[in-house]
């Protein structure tokens, strides 16, 4: 091999290590904040404390890994919160329906229809050639009317719904909450797909370089397809656990969470021009979310702030990977010219 088939290897070598000094630095941020805090409300430092944090997180952190799959993919789906809102409603009604209905049975369900969801943002944006801010953005809207023309203008509230529903999210096992156990399990699932199948590593290809991954033999199009197919699966999943949780299932559930969705994968070192991201930079980016939102929320500081700081964490993060970027092509095209 020559000197010019290196150079991708040590850009690729170099991002991976940056990647890694991304987790590492959110980590320093997340420990210093906890200090800063503690000193000022010392109840932020406690067990309790900490599990709120994981309970607020874990919806966040499932749909999240969606968004990172899409955005590594050099895409976006901004409908993440208008799918929840949908199948949080109709599973509500179902479940209201058919009380005796398995929790499990509800979840698959929410799952079944989320994917569906998800698959028609694929077909326009795969097969149909529509830019994915364009496809999600309009169908953020069409699946968010879609919430009001299904529930008429009406909600399912705690009382409607039956128990054992409500305690999908709540109940526990071995005292860690049914909740936290399934983003557990689904970011298991998802490092163990990106990391260790071939189709988790052409998610990776098809971001880098899309040209280069069809040289390769790699199906583009199917490969897109399949990411927001399963983003709309996993947002599925969280429509009903968004609905056991809370106990309620209205027409504005989960607007505006797209915004934390992406905030938490960019902050978590997914590269938004695609290519790059890991499953512990996600969950790692989503904890220094909830942890800011803990933490202003204790201190009494304005909900309007917390929303500015998820968008000065999204400014900065891609300002950081671009600045990244550029120093790593300038690497790349030296070591060609050596």
């Amino acid at each position: 091999m020559g000197k010019m088939d290196m150079a991708p290897r040590l850009r690729a070598g170099l991002l991976q290590a940056v990647i890694k000094f991304r987790e590492a630095g959110i980590l320093v941020f997340i420990v210093a904040l906890a200090a800063v805090v503690t000193l000022r409300t010392p109840a932020f430092l406690t067990l309790d404390n900490f599990r709120d944090i994981l309970l607020n997180i874990s919806i966040l952190v499932i749909v999240a890994l969606a968004q990172s799959m899409v955005i590594i993919t050099r895409g976006v789906d901004l409908s993440v919160g208008s799918i929840i809102g949908l199948t949080a409603m109709m599973v509500s009604f179902v479940v209201v329906a058919f009380p005796a209905l398995p929790g499990p049975v509800a979840m698959v369900l929410g799952m079944l229809l989320g994917m569906v969801l998800g698959s028609f943002n694929g077909v326009l944006i795969s097969f149909g050639g529509v830019p994915p801010i364009i496809a999600t953005l309009g169908t953020l809207s069409i699946y968010r009317g879609l919430v009001f023309w299904y529930s008429r203008g009406t909600w399912v509230n705690a009382s409607q719904l039956p128990p054992g529903f409500r305690q999908l999210a709540k109940g526990s096992v071995l005292l860690l909450p049914n909740i936290i156990l399934g983003a557990i399990i689904v970011v298991a699932a998802v490092y163990y797909f990106l990391r260790y199948t071939r189709t988790g590593r052409d998610i990776y290809t098809v971001g880098s370089n899309p040209d280069a991954a069809r040289f390769a033999g790699i199906r583009v199009q199917r490969v897109i397809f399949l990411v927001y197919m399963l983003s709309g699966l996993l947002c599925g999943l969280a429509g009903v656990l968004w609905a056991s949780r809370f106990e309620a299932a209205q027409t504005n559930t989960a607007a505006g969470f797209e915004l934390q969705t992406v905030a938490a994968s960019v902050v978590g070192g997914v590269n938004i021009f695609g290519g790059s991201g890991s499953v512990l930079g996600v969950v790692l980016g989503a904890f220094l979310l909830g942890t800011i939102q803990n933490a202003l929320t204790l201190v009494g500081i304005s909900p309007f702030w917390q929303l500015a700081a998820q968008g000065l964490l999204i400014l900065l993060a891609v300002i950081v990977d671009s600045a990244i970027l550029r120093r790593l092509q300038r690497f790349a095209s030296g070591a060609q010219r050596v």
